[in-house]
């Protein structure tokens, strides 16, 4: 049973660091639902972005404490993926950024 390369890759993160990394070692951060493993995203990022992916690390990130009033909530618990392409690779979606 294969899963949707759309359900495993959530979302593309842009942040500072990310745009640093993207630039001096081609290397593309992601949003990954929590139960995919590293095969499965490889083969999510070919798939969505035609490009051929080196490796891939991830991560689990614990949600934060977020206090609304004297309340406290916790966000979800989430996975990040840092994909790492070949050297003549680049996905577009990150270049129009």
């Amino acid at each position: 049973m294969t899963k949707d390369p759309r359900s495993i890759v959530r979302k593309a993160l842009i942040t500072e660091k990310g745009t640093t990394l993207r630039e001096l070692r081609n290397q593309y951060h992601f949003e990954v639902a929590r139960d995919a493993n590293k095969i499965e995203i490889k083969r999510a990022i070919e798939a969505i972005f035609s490009v051929k992916v080196e490796l891939v690390r991830t991560m689990q990130l614990h949600g934060k404490v977020r206090r609304q009033g004297r309340f406290a909530g916790r966000r979800n618990d989430w996975k990040k993926a840092v994909v790492t392409l070949g050297p003549d690779q680049k996905i577009d979606l990150f270049e129009q950024i």
